[in-house]
């Protein structure tokens, strides 16, 4: 469930480069094809504030694919998990529940509107491989479509789900809605600010809101980044096998680009 991260301009892609000399140096053209991969460590993995892996460590990996010239994208992201497992856990009779990795499976397009502002659409699958949720009457497997509007380092977006949210009974319809500020302070710094509303269609006693502040270093390297995160859903809701998953926490990643 992973917060989909993508940069919020490429203005490069879409630009007309004019000369104006004939002497001046040609600038270097954007790729058409544009793969990335990365690897990373989490101290805690978080989603929406809360934590997918009863607050210990995970590691994920992830492939992006861009067409430059249209802005259209696809990619993958996965991360381990504990949530499934600590559910089954957690009946008044323990169920062994398989499903230890998330897989994101994601595509969409992202471009200029004219103004300083652009957007970012697309579709979000959270797949669970070999999960057997459903011993517990559900299935864990989700399907989203998000929208996204930027302007310089903020951002609104809005995501929707088409199929039950995580396991949650007749919940297609849930929502999310966040807002967020990725200001540079320095070369290399920024700033995140995040705050988000977590809306579960027939479960309004699952209904929270989340927040975020952190900083991003790029190393070179790798990116380091650290954020205190904190929630206000309910303790009754998100306590998975005794452990409350949307306590306030400090958490820090690190993540190798390719």
């Amino acid at each position: 469930m992973k917060k989909l991260i993508i940069a919020s301009a490429i203005t490069a892609a879409f630009a007309s480069h004019t000369a104006v000399a004939e002497e001046a140096a040609a600038p270097e053209a954007t790729p058409e094809h544009v793969v990335a991969y990365n690897v990373g460590f989490a101290t805690e993995y978080r989603y929406r504030g809360i934590s997918q892996s009863q607050k210990d460590s995970a590691l994920s990996a992830g492939v992006d694919y861009t067409h430059s010239p249209t802005g259209l994208y696809a990619g993958s992201w996965m991360s381990t998990i504990k949530w499934i497992e600590a559910t089954g856990q957690g009946q008044t009779t323990p169920i062994l529940l398989n499903g230890p990795v998330e897989i994101d499976i994601y595509a969409g397009q992202r471009g200029d509107i004219g103004g300083g502002f652009n957007y970012d659409v697309g579709g979000l699958f959270y797949y669970y491989p070999g999960n057997d949720y459903k011993l517990v009457g559900v299935d864990a497997n989700t399907f989203e479509l998000y929208g996204q509007v930027g302007y310089g380092p903020a951002y609104l977006k809005y995501s929707r789900a088409l199929t039950d949210l995580f396991g949650n009974t007749t919940s297609d319809g849930s929502y999310y809605i966040d807002a967020g500020v990725n200001q540079p302070l320095a070369e290399g710094l920024t700033l995140n600010l995040h705050a988000g509303r977590q809306i579960i269609k027939t479960h309004a006693d699952l209904n929270y809101t989340d927040w975020k502040v952190g900083l991003t270093k790029d190393f070179g390297f790798l990116v380091g980044a650290i954020s205190y995160i904190g929630t206000d859903a309910d303790k009754s809701g998100y306590k998975w096998n005794g452990v409350y998953v949307g306590s306030h926490a400090v958490v820090g990643t690190v993540t190798k680009n390719f």
